[in-house]
């Protein structure tokens, strides 16, 4: 079993930071991509930012050029650096962590913007 267990969410102001950090455990061979999704009451889940073990990172355009995602392969953790937070970025952010051929997630963390 595979355990994601993630940290960095709570309430901050318009145009603060915050950064959410995940850390996967149990049996792991080797992890390819991970990132982070969102989902905000009443919308859809919606993809923020990947990074491949290989290959270019991508990002939702809503928060290009605010948010930067890395990962520390030795720690087997992908971080999520929010910077420029706006209301509009209050949503539950889940990790992921593609394992061998196997997708697990983190509980959710909730990140709250306010204006």
């Amino acid at each position: 079993q595979v355990q994601l267990v993630e940290s960095g969410g709570g309430l901050v102001q318009a145009g603060g930071s915050l950064r959410l950090s995940c850390t996967a455990s149990g049996s792991i061979f080797r992890i390819n991509a991970m990132g982070w999704y969102r989902q905000a009451p009443g919308k859809q889940r919606e993809l923020v930012a990947r990074i491949p073990s290989g290959g270019s990172t991508i990002y939702a355009d809503s928060v290009k050029g605010r948010f930067t995602i890395s990962r520390d392969n030795a720690k087997n953790t992908v971080y999520l650096q929010m910077n420029s937070l706006k209301p509009e970025d209050t949503a539950v952010y889940s990790c992921h962590a593609d394992v061998d051929t196997l997708r697990y997630w983190g509980q959710g963390t909730q990140v709250t913007v306010s204006s």
